[in-house]
């Protein structure tokens, strides 16, 4: 998974920053929202290649601390995955559907939760990291 990481942690900022009461700048609830879905969109960007179909939801809400990623494999199995801070779960086996009673253990990467589910995802992965590994070879001998 791939975590966004800032020079400072804005849960450490002074709660006086000068600006005032009524300023239009006072209430910024919510902007981690845009953070959440930019990292399910990076996670999304980082393996699209290697699935049939994956994208961020726009039906399910994203929230402080979650953001929903709907992905179908190379199998046309489709999966709707939470992304949080634990990391990636399977929470329903449809787009953009939630299923409380499902308890599906979380996964810390994307990788990992993908390798689980599909075996064509991990072959092309695994063709594309070869080839990749080759290419690199043959750049450090020229």
């Amino acid at each position: 998974m791939f975590i966004l990481e800032t020079d400072c942690n804005p849960m450490e900022l002074p709660n006086n920053t000068g600006f005032e009461e009524d300023s239009d700048y006072r209430d910024f609830e919510g902007t981690d929202v845009k953070d959440m879905r930019l990292e399910a969109e990076a996670v999304v960007n980082d393996v699209l290649f290697a699935v049939s179909n994956m994208f961020v939801s726009k039906t399910l809400p994203c929230a402080e601390d979650v953001a929903y990623i709907n992905v179908e494999t190379r199998e046309r199995n489709r999966y709707c995955l939470e992304l949080t801070e634990a990391g990636l779960r399977v929470v329903a086996y449809d787009f953009d559907q939630t299923d409380d009673r499902l308890q599906t253990p979380y996964h810390e990467t994307v990788y990992s939760l993908l390798d689980s589910l599909s075996p064509a995802y991990r072959e092309v992965f695994g063709n594309a990291l070869l080839q990749r590994l080759e290419a690199l070879k043959k750049e450090s001998q020229s």
